[in-house]
């Protein structure tokens, strides 16, 4: 008797509540996403940016590393990697109308997330300044002989900028436990990225002394297997990995970008068809994880997580004008 095969998510050491659980989290992010874009055009709150077309890499990366044990330094799309890690929808919405009960007080821009419990360290407005932040973290954790990786993420139009060639070269001289996924979605603002890149951003590893793979980010299975080796590999002491997944950004750069100036609604609707989210659900049909019940089931589950978050936060108090100020200045007559 021939022994039955194995589904490719259980060849890779996934269960199937573990692929049911990311398909969860991608839907998730996305209806938050879509949420926070109508409240944001209903004048309740000033700015959004999107992730929409980037969910799929960012909850399979996730999963391929340990959540409250690695430290997680993600770049201003990363809804899904944040949900993924440890956030809920609540706390995100409670930071989109910037009221008192957001973890951060009410003062992070939109996409700014950090949270110690869960290891993600606030990023800065500047583009890519979390890479060296995460190179020193990988440095702290050999100083101290613990088994963790950083996990850094960033746009390829910031892939250019000094800090993360920087944080490239440091990383590759020490071998340090760090891994770089560069979340390729075809556009820094305005700019294609033919225009913004030279070359593929995924060779630019050989010339650090590490390797560099290039996924599908639309492919969830795929990017896990990548970021699981990559950490694998860190781990072992063998130094980082650069990760170039890419994807599409299906909105505007934010909710103050008008996207109709510089691609066509063709291109976009060509690349909705790709949606990683649509294709894992299918995936998971194709096995048995899902069927027609239980994806109703996810789909009402979802819906109502996200309406209780929205209306929580809106109702929710804003911060004290005088606690904006908390932390900014050193008190008074102190040492």
């Amino acid at each position: 008797m021939s022994t039955p095969q194995l589904a490719k998510h259980q060849q890779l050491g996934l269960t199937d509540g573990q692929v049911l659980s990311m398909y969860t989290l991608m839907l998730t992010a996305r209806k938050f996403d879509e949420r926070a874009t109508l409240i944001q055009r209903s004048g309740k709150t000033a700015f959004h940016i999107s992730s929409i077309g980037q969910e799929t890499a960012q909850v399979a990366a996730a999963f391929a590393l340990e959540k409250q044990h690695d430290y997680f330094l993600p770049y201003y799309r990363d809804y899904a990697l944040v949900l993924s890690v440890g956030m809920t929808v609540r706390e995100l919405m409670l930071a989109t109308f910037l009221k008192a009960e957001d973890i951060n007080g009410g003062r992070q821009m939109p996409g700014h997330f950090g949270y110690r419990k869960h290891h993600i360290v606030t990023g800065s407005s500047p583009v890519s300044t979390q890479v060296p932040h995460a190179v020193g973290i990988a440095l702290a954790v050999i100083m101290k002989q613990e088994e963790r990786v950083a996990f850094v993420t960033f746009g390829e139009g910031s892939s250019n900028q000094g800090d993360v060639h920087e944080g490239f070269n440091f990383a590759g001289v020490f071998k340090l436990p760090v891994i770089f996924m560069c979340e390729n979605n075809q556009y820094a603002i305005s700019i294609p990225a033919h225009r913004q890149v030279a070359g593929r951003i995924v060779d630019r590893a050989a010339g650090y002394g590490f390797p560099g793979v290039r996924v599908d980010g639309n492919d969830a299975l795929e990017v896990y297997s990548a970021v699981k080796e990559a950490r694998t590999r860190a781990l072992r002491g063998a130094g980082p990995t650069l990760i170039e997944a890419m994807m599409y950004r299906i909105p505007p750069h934010s909710t103050a970008d008008d996207d109709m100036q510089y691609r066509t609604r063709d291109e976009v609707e060509y690349h909705k068809e790709q949606d990683g989210i649509e294709s894992f659900r299918r995936y998971l049909f194709e096995c048995g994880v899902l069927n027609e019940e239980l994806y109703r089931l996810v789909n009402e589950n979802v819906m109502r997580e996200v309406n209780e978050a929205a209306k929580y936060a809106d109702k929710a108090p804003y911060p004290e004008p005088e606690s904006t100020l908390r932390h900014v200045y050193g008190e008074e007559g102190g040492a």
